[in-house]
């Protein structure tokens, strides 16, 4: 069962080696922009990974969107500010992961 219409939009970063903590805080922000010059994010969160399990396999830095659905992720995925971002960041990215879901709740 879909608790809403929304859709989350995760993404896990991890950065080259030589990023600097400006550039990285500067490449946060920018990200975060995204959430007033795109229609339909609904909300933007973000965070450096802090769990001690081990299992992040290099990823240190997540990311989520949420969207009032797909048609807004899609219009998100290809929105001129979007791609400009994109060029800024992937230089200073080793990798990067992208997951979407729609938010499902568990009944009991």
């Amino acid at each position: 069962m879909t608790c809403t219409a929304a859709l989350r939009h995760i993404v896990l970063c991890e950065f080259n080696s030589d990023i600097t903590p400006a550039k990285h805080a500067e490449l946060v922000h920018e990200f975060s922009l995204l959430k007033y010059s795109v229609p339909g994010v609904l909300q933007f969160e973000c965070g450096e990974n802090i769990s001690p399990e081990g299992l992040d396999d290099g990823f240190t830095d997540c990311f989520t969107l949420t969207f009032d659905g797909a048609a807004a992720r899609d219009v998100y995925l290809s929105h001129p500010a979007h791609l400009a971002f994109v060029e800024l960041l992937k230089p200073w990215l080793a990798r990067v992961l992208v997951f979407d879901y729609a938010p499902q709740e568990v009944p009991g």
